[in-house]
């Protein structure tokens, strides 16, 4: 029977691989149909859009060229859904009054052009944000301005120390690690005298963020909420709209914003050194928006508002302060994300490269600006005005320190002095023009930060502040090498290789 019943097998062998093989491939040629359909139909959709033609021919050529791997790219970042049906609940009190008084001040600027000033130059700026997101002239009693991750997280845990009546924490990434383990002490410290604490944390940032360690610090009777979680296998709905928002407020009365995250290499650096960063502590109204914009987001993830207390927006004497010889810092914070009408943030960053007449500084550590910013830049320098940029060396994102290289050549050509940061990270997010405006965030010069990432940022209109941004600029170029056109003709053809790859994927990631 043995003998039977191997032979009965040996006869089955080649009919199992033949009807194997059919099947496999019957089966590989549903999945590429589905492919093509997929293409065709992301292109129509994207077209519908009116979305980025560059963007679309990106799509369609991986989902083509890459048919598997372009799949499941695409259902992760390629699908997108109505913002309005995402994000419908920012239309509640607080986003309506910042609406209102925009307006207001909007009509008011334009019947009393006198009251701009100094700021007349920059008119356009202003106006552009007053009416694209709702962004208030605000004023200001302090800046001050931190330079390496370390800097600005002893500067956030001292502010938080001396809280007494409310903190609210906003960070991308939020790890528990050493540093995070020292500011959730703390933390459940401050919760335990009696301070108001909430903590909001992205849900792919802070990915590895423990159960546990969010859980002891709930029981400590802090409101931790995870901003858009993502729950595979189904991610789609989510994945692509991150809130890359760095946000402190302590009582109300100061506030941070900028690059730095809670996590160790920001405070001890990593592999690539020293974390270098630019942070901000300011005093005054933009407090108020930065304290808006949080709820705003806590709105976004429980549904459910905020009773308006004088403790969250107390009263500002800016008439004492002016007898004191306080001098007020204007300042415009605009938040901005796939739930508003406009790109805010990147209308900013190309109306302050169009209103340069003399120089032009940029940090950024992700460079894959789009064709309306690119063109902004290299006309300004076409036109004679100094544009330097400034970026890492070496980056922790392979293909993004690829995809920011693709575009050195054609920056060169036109003028722009490039500058490769050598010491450490650096993680800034800074624009300054002309000694007179500059600009710190969240928000890289990237197409994620331009259309998909809740991201903030302060527009400031003061000279001194200019000056200190772009004295460590120069301070940060004497730790960097300048490029070439020479120096960047010889890299190799693998480099050369891989930015055109990765400028391809630039679009879609």
């Amino acid at each position: 029977m043995i003998w039977g019943l191997q032979g009965h097998r040996q006869a089955l062998i080649p009919f199992t691989g033949i009807m194997f093989t059919s099947g496999w491939q019957i089966f590989s040629a549903v999945l590429y149909i589905m492919n093509l359909f997929l293409a065709v139909y992301a292109a129509t959709a994207m077209v519908m859009r009116r979305q980025d033609p560059i963007k679309t021919l990106s799509w369609v050529t991986v989902l083509i060229l890459l048919p598997y791997i372009g799949l499941i790219l695409y259902f992760f970042f390629g699908m997108h859904y109505r913002k309005r049906r995402l994000y419908k609940f920012k239309g509640n009190a607080e986003y309506r009054y910042r609406k209102e008084t925009s307006r207001y001040q909007s009509e008011f600027i334009k019947q009393n052009p006198q009251v701009l000033g100094d700021l007349e130059p920059y008119k356009k700026i202003i106006f552009q944000n007053l009416r694209n997101s709702y962004t208030l002239v605000e004023n200001n009693s302090s800046i001050e301005f931190f330079f390496t991750g370390k800097e600005a997280l002893e500067a956030m845990y001292k502010a938080m120390e001396g809280a007494r009546k409310h903190i609210h924490l906003q960070s991308y990434i939020f790890e528990n690690d050493s540093t995070g383990e020292r500011f959730a002490n703390l933390l459940m410290e401050k919760a335990a005298q009696g301070v108001e604490v909430r903590v909001i944390y992205d849900g792919v940032g802070s990915i590895s963020l423990k159960k546990d360690f969010v859980g002891k610090m709930e029981r400590a009777g802090i409101e931790m909420l995870c901003f858009a979680k993502v729950n595979l296998p189904l991610p789609t709905s989510k994945v692509n709209y991150r809130n890359h928002r760095k946000i402190l407020v302590v009582d109300g009365e100061c506030g941070f914003l900028g690059g730095v995250n809670i996590a160790d290499r920001y405070w001890y650096g990593n592999s690539l050194g020293p974390w270098h960063d630019t942070h901000m502590k300011i005093a005054g109204e933009a407090v108020f928006t930065l304290q808006t914009s949080f709820f705003l987001d806590r709105y976004f993830i429980l549904n459910r508002k905020i009773r308006r207390r004088k403790k969250y927006f107390p009263q500002l004497d800016f008439h004492k302060q002016e007898q004191q010889g306080a001098k007020k810092i204007a300042t415009q914070t605009v938040a901005c994300g796939p739930d508003s009408n406009w790109a805010s943030i990147m209308q900013c960053f190309f109306s302050a490269i169009t209103v340069a007449r003399n120089h032009i500084y940029i940090v950024s550590p992700y460079f894959t600006p789009n064709e309306s910013v690119l063109n902004a830049i290299k006309i300004a320098a076409l036109g004679n005005v100094d544009v330097r940029i400034m970026l890492p060396d070496k980056s922790d994102t392979k293909i993004a320190h690829y995809s920011t290289m693709s575009y050195v050549g054609e920056l060169l050509e036109a003028g722009v002095k490039i500058y490769l940061f050598k010491k450490g990270f650096n993680h800034s997010k800074v624009v300054s023009i002309d000694g007179e405006v500059s600009i710190v965030g969240s928000a890289n010069m990237d197409m994620r930060s331009f259309e998909h990432n809740f991201e903030i940022l302060s527009v400031i209109y003061d000279k001194g502040c200019s000056g200190t941004i772009e004295k460590q600029f120069i301070d940060d170029a004497a730790a960097c090498r300048e490029l070439t056109p020479a120096m960047w003709a010889r890299r190799s053809r693998r480099q050369k290789v891989l930015e055109s790859v990765s400028r391809l994927l630039s679009p879609l990631l």
